[in-house]
């Protein structure tokens, strides 16, 4: 199988199933969506960028990067990672891996000096994920600051 990562508009019909899906599985494991507030020019450049990966012309995975700003390891020239979701049926072939690479090279190329991000504390495969990237545990910021659940990481290049 060929995997090709694609840049793609956030409102683009293959990134918004995607999203669908991620809601969908934020619904299963917390009871409720992502309330986080996103329009998709938030991920237009230079603001950021959304991807979509394709396994033989079949989307199947997401993730996406939007100017942060927030103040981490010594530096505000941040992006956020949003919207890293690998459908069930593609789990477990290290597409996770290979999306949070392009979206980090991405933001990186683009000027950015660390990536944050936001996720739930009952994403173990997440946070493992992020852990294994070099991310590290960071004061919580943004939306979901006040939630116990929410685990704020980041990662300086």
């Amino acid at each position: 199988m060929t995997l090709e990562i694609r840049r793609a508009s956030y409102d683009h019909p293959d990134a918004q199933k995607l999203v669908d899906r991620v809601q969908e599985f934020y619904v299963e494991r917390y009871g409720e969506p992502d309330y986080d507030p996103t329009v998709p020019e938030m991920f237009e450049p230079p603001a950021g960028a959304f991807f979509v990966a394709y396994l033989d012309d079949v989307p199947v995975a997401s993730g996406a990067w939007r100017r942060s700003g927030e103040r981490v390891m010594g530096t505000e020239v941040t992006a956020e990672i949003k919207r890293m979701y690998v459908v069930p049926e593609a789990q477990g072939q290290g597409l996770a891996k290979r999306m949070l690479a392009h979206v980090e090279a991405s933001a990186r190329e683009t000027g950015f000096e660390a990536m944050v991000l936001t996720t739930g504390g009952l994403q173990h495969e997440a946070i493992g994920l992020y852990e294994a990237q070099g991310f590290v545990r960071v004061e919580p910021f943004g939306y979901y600051k006040d939630d116990e659940l929410v685990r704020c990481m980041a990662k300086r290049f």
